[in-house]
């Protein structure tokens, strides 16, 4: 299988290409840079392969939630790569790739991303076993003090939205603090692993079908709001 994907949705700009049973990725922290780096880091690792975009078998992406011009353009390059192509697409929530970001053991892990405005992303996880995730709960958008958690007996916690808010996560924990890494992102080597899960299950789509997740209607404060009214 060929499978090139993308993700977008935080400040990591990354792209992995899975070719075989091999896995390849480029990963930068490139804030505002993520349209002029993505297609040329695809193409480096198409190379890198010996492999041309038409030997693709399709296309996975991070479908968010996340900054909303990060989603929104991955989600643009999967769908516009994957019609000129003639090819399935993949979407992966990059809070589940986020997990994957957190040691494999048997404690639950939460996926947090930074949403600004006082807010964060957030959901849980846990190993199966076999590679992959089970969701404890659902994707949100919420302030870290009314983060309701199931319960577990210990935990990891991955993402930016740690190094904003630790103090305040760490009481909303229903168990024990195994590790806590605020500067992880979720990363496109992540959305493979889990998107060729996906492609073998047979739930691939077309690529109009593939859609972003923002969770946040509202992607701005109002002047009001900022004091500034």
């Amino acid at each position: 299988m060929n499978l090139l994907a993308i993700e977008t949705a935080t400040e990591s700009c990354s792209v992995a290409l899975v070719h075989g049973e091999e896995v390849i990725a480029r990963s930068e922290i490139a804030p505002r840079r993520h349209a002029e780096r993505v297609l040329p880091m695809a193409d480096e690792l198409l190379a890198e392969a010996g492999l041309g975009r038409h030997a693709l078998d399709g296309i996975a992406v991070g479908r968010g939630p996340g900054a909303f011009t990060g989603v929104r353009l991955a989600v643009s390059l999967a769908q516009g790569m994957a019609l000129a192509l003639d090819r399935p697409v993949v979407t992966v929530s990059s809070l589940a790739a986020l997990a994957l970001e957190a040691p494999e053991d048997d404690a639950a892990v939460l996926a947090v991303i930074d949403a600004r405005m006082g807010e964060l992303y957030a959901a849980s996880y846990r190993r199966d076993g076999d590679g992959g995730l089970v969701a404890l709960d659902d994707e949100r958008i919420c302030t870290a003090g009314t983060l309701a958690l199931p319960e577990a007996a210990a935990w990891h916690v991955v993402g930016s939205g740690w190094t904003t808010y630790a103090d305040v996560l760490r009481e909303r924990l229903t168990g024990e603090l195994r590790s806590a890494e605020g500067e992880r992102y979720p990363q496109a080597r992540h959305v493979a692993e889990l998107a060729v899960r996906e492609f073998r299950a047979g739930r691939a789509q077309a690529p109009e079908l593939a859609l972003p997740v923002y969770l946040r209607d509202k992607v701005a404060l109002t002047l009001a709001e900022q004091g500034k009214g």
